[in-house]
């Protein structure tokens, strides 16, 4: 599958899965252009190593999703759109009647208000076009609930519900939106918490991750950012054109009980 002449925009995309995504999609041959909140020399060089890796374009436009503007702004700057990948997100764990309220309005904004403004942004690009893919990278929990994630499980099921929208208003055009739907991933953050989880429960690493942060995970093996990646760059292929306003799940097994 060659994406050459494509560009993909991934946001939340210099570390972990966004950016095992952005490589993805670079490796077929799209152009790819990273964000994040930040502005520096490592986000930049970071687009650059990619670029020189996989000889396509790579650029880092900084925008903070939790504002409208920056997500709109960010598809203009980006010049073009035919692979639009949501990934931005952050979470927070509290009871909810304990859940701060800024901590609520903020995981809204960045995991499904910021969806909204760039897919809105994106498509009329991809409408002159003729073609395009809004990939939004949801969640397990955009299928299941946990306790005390609730603004983070509210959002993820949005973006479910978003994805479905927008597959069925682009159904008669050669665009498809699709959500992506991991269970735990084994990004660099996962990998540094494991240590001190394992301390605070007394056991060794290979158990924490089996039975504290695999526990709903059938598999118990983490999904990766490869595989995510592979997953994205098939629903950009000819193969996924009939699929669409529908999940993908790649969970170990979660969501299967």
């Amino acid at each position: 599958m060659s994406l050459k002449g494509k560009t993909a925009v991934i946001t939340g995309s210099n570390s972990g899965i966004g950016l095992g995504v952005a490589r993805a999609l670079a490796g077929a041959g799209a152009n790819v252009v990273l964000n994040s909140f930040t502005d520096r020399k490592e986000d930049h060089a970071l687009a650059e190593e990619i670029g020189r890796a996989h000889g396509v374009e790579a650029r880092y436009i900084k925008a903070d999703m939790s504002k409208g503007d920056e997500c709109r702004a960010l598809i203009e700057q980006a010049g073009a759109c035919d692979i639009l990948v949501n990934n931005a997100g952050i979470q927070h764990v509290a009871p909810i009647d304990e859940f701060p309220a800024e901590k609520w309005d903020a995981i809204i904004a960045i995991n499904l208000s910021s969806a909204f403004h760039t897919i809105a942004a994106a498509l009329p690009m991809m409408r002159k076009a003729g073609w395009g893919r809004v990939i939004n990278i949801a969640s397990a929990h955009g299928l299941r609930a946990s306790p005390f994630k609730s603004a983070y499980i509210s959002a993820k099921h949005g973006i479910v519900g978003m994805t479905k929208t927008v597959g069925l208003e682009t159904a008669r055009e050669n665009i498809t939106a699709n959500a992506i739907c991991p269970g735990y991933v084994l990004t660099p953050l996962v990998e540094s918490q494991i240590p001190d989880t394992a301390k605070e429960y007394k056991m060794s690493e290979d158990e924490v991750v089996e039975k504290v942060i695999l526990q709903k995970q059938p598999s118990k093996e983490f999904v990766t950012v490869e595989q995510l990646g592979g997953l994205a760059v098939f629903l950009c292929s000819d193969h996924a054109s009939q699929i669409t306003g529908t999940t993908i799940s790649a969970d170990g097994g979660w969501t299967a009980s």
